[in-house]
């Protein structure tokens, strides 16, 4: 079921029986760089969906599979001034901040380049599929800027080492090598990788809705909370889990297959 907005030029959604939404962003060019507009687009309709009854998933993906997206606009950054790069920075950053505190768990489907911007929007995401030629990168040092905002994930995912020679140097490294880093988390052939989103996001579909919600707030929590606080705020998520009928119903399953 096809479920767009006025602004689908750059953003085009599809929500499935299972309410699993697909949220293709169309960038410019063949590698699918976005710029201010397709930024503030995709963050529209991250602002329309995330509210939507029924949805269980959302795969956030590019315009075909040459990449997911191949870095910010170039030619709209070069002639940015001091505090028109603070406002194209933030629109950014809200975009990947839309991503990061979704409510329900966000699969990104990574074929081709992700590179810069991309690679910061993909690091937002829960679960990162990605093909076995996609490539990743943040060359922003080579052009005469810092990687900044959700970079500040990167750290936390690959090591202080890795994301040190990746933000340092702008190299670019292939599927294997990131899969080695744990920057994704699983790599398929080209030709399999709808299959294996789709697979992916119907496990999750499966699931309780809320408990997945709960589980997504706890681990965004537990990354900036101290170790005691985080264990003490899971007691009560632990305690409200009761409070929706899902322990229940799943636990009553579990024992009925048991017997």
């Amino acid at each position: 079921m096809t479920d767009t907005a006025p602004h689908a030029s750059h953003a085009h959604c599809a929500i499935d029986a299972d309410g699993i939404a697909t949220l293709t962003i169309h960038g410019a060019k063949s590698i699918n760089i976005i710029g201010s507009p397709a930024i503030a687009a995709v963050t529209a309709e991250l602002a329309r969906l995330r509210d939507k009854p029924g949805l269980r998933v959302l795969v956030l993906r590019g315009h075909g599979d040459q990449a997911f997206i191949g870095g910010a606009d170039i030619n709209e950054m070069a002639t940015l001034t001091p505090a028109t790069a603070a406002a194209f920075i933030t629109g950014l950053k809200d975009l990947c901040e839309a991503v990061r505190l979704f409510p329900v768990p966000v699969i990104a489907r990574i074929a081709g380049w992700c590179l810069g911007g991309g690679l910061e929007l993909a690091m937002a995401c829960d679960l990162r599929l990605g093909s076995s030629d996609s490539k990743y990168g943040m060359p922003e040092v080579k052009v005469g800027i810092p990687s900044v905002i959700h970079a500040a994930l990167m750290p936390r995912l690959v090591g202080p080492a890795a994301a040190t020679w990746l933000l340092l140097t702008g190299d670019t490294i292939d599927a294997a090598t990131a899969l080695g880093h744990g920057l994704v988390h699983r790599v398929c052939p080209l030709e399999s990788l709808d299959e294996a989103v789709l697979g992916t996001a119907r496990q999750l579909a499966g699931l309780g809705p809320q408990v997945l919600r709960q589980q997504k707030a706890l681990l965004r929590d537990w990354s900036r909370l101290p170790v005691e606080e985080a264990i003490e705020r899971s007691v009560a998520e632990f305690a409200h889990a009761f409070t929706t009928g899902e322990p229940q119903r799943y636990m009553q399953q579990f024992l009925n297959r048991k017997r």
